[in-house]
């Protein structure tokens, strides 16, 4: 019986124990982490089925348990948060892009050059998951701020559905070409250039080992889904109390979905797999704009009031400037200590603008 096996029914039974009762403090911390672990076995089991099935559909079911979680995180605090959570949707989806370029890039940058002087990827692999996050964090979080359809930073209906459409063919585009037409710009290269073929993968699991983590995955789900529920008020509380802007809690949100990836990237950095590092942080973002903008699309149709996309002028400042620190990491196809400190500076500056903006 491993971690990742009972941390699903520990969850679901945790959540059914506590569903609808007054909780004490000490509950509170204890079913957060349930939460926490609920979405770090959902995510193990997700790559046990996807490790089964193989490419691209194996992609495909990683992205879709993540979203999943990011999803009914965002719309347990957007049900409860009133008018404070209208722009929720887009604090955690700018926190989870800036979480990958600048944070994950940059620990991936950084253990990747630890041991040697420079570490390398295929530029062509890794400017083209560039571009995809560019051109889709553009379309739906950069637009809103400058069309005058509605007031505000807002869309309207029609211009909503053309980006949530537009986001999801960019990312299915994104699995094709990834995954089937040009696998090879996405595995790992030496430091002469020349493609790593061999992967250090262990044997798939069995039919039966990939059915089982089916279902724990499910549960996994609906323990998250159902403690995200139970927490939000409680996260909008503390940072209401802590007198932190609303935007934090959309941070927190990214950051919980994200830590797997993260832990993930750092590892395959550390086996000097950078290019597998940067898949996974340019993979999770655009993931993360491709599949959770429809999704809070389709959701904002019963959800009751305004739906905020557009970015703060200070959000656009930072955008702007890791996506230029981010081309010109990715076009010499190497990277040393110091691209690695430009993209953890600007993601400490994130953090700090988002607690005093």
């Amino acid at each position: 019986m491993r971690w990742t096996t009972v941390m699903p029914i520990l969850a679901v039974c945790s959540l059914v124990l506590a569903w609808g009762r007054t909780l004490s403090g000490a509950v509170i911390l204890v079913l957060a982490a349930l939460l926490a672990g609920a979405v770090l076995a959902s995510v193990h089991h997700a790559e046990t089925i996807a490790h089964r099935i193989g490419e691209p559909f194996g992609a495909l079911v990683l992205a879709v348990a993540v979203t999943v979680i990011e999803v009914s995180l965002i719309i347990s605090v957007m049900v409860s948060g009133g008018e404070d959570a209208a722009s929720l949707a887009r604090d955690t989806v700018f926190a989870a892009v800036m979480i990958c370029t600048a944070g994950m890039v940059g620990l991936s940058l950084m253990f990747g050059t630890l041991r040697g002087r420079t570490a390398v990827f295929n530029a062509e692999g890794t400017g083209g998951m560039l571009a995809t996050v560019a051109s889709l964090v553009t379309l739906t979080m950069v637009l809103p701020s400058f069309t005058t359809g509605q007031p505000g930073p807002r869309f309207t209906p029609a211009q909503l559905a053309f980006a949530a459409v537009a986001s999801l063919v960019l990312y299915l585009l994104f699995v094709l070409t990834q995954t089937v037409r040009h696998r090879d710009y996405f595995l790992p290269v030496t430091k002469e250039g020349e493609i790593l073929t061999e992967e250090d993968h262990a044997d798939p699991p069995s039919r039966r080992d990939a059915l089982v983590s089916l279902g724990l995955l499910l549960l996994a789900l609906v323990a998250v889904v159902g403690l995200a529920k139970v927490e939000s008020p409680v996260i909008e509380s503390a940072v209401r109390g802590a007198g932190l802007p609303h935007s934090v809690v959309g941070v927190v949100i990214a950051l919980l979905v994200l830590l797997p990836e993260t832990l993930a990237a750092v590892r395959a950095a550390r086996r000097e797999r950078l290019q597998t590092s940067l898949n996974l942080a340019l993979g999770s973002a655009t993931a993360s704009i491709g599949l959770t903008i429809p999704a809070i699309a389709i959701v904002s149709i019963w959800v009751e009031g305004p739906l905020i996309l557009g970015l703060g002028s200070t959000q656009l400042i930072l955008l702007l400037l890791i996506l230029g620190v981010s081309t010109l990491t990715v076009v010499p196809g190497r990277s040393t200590l110091l691209q690695a400190g430009l993209h953890l500076v600007i993601f400490a500056a994130f953090l700090f603008l988002t607690l005093r903006p």
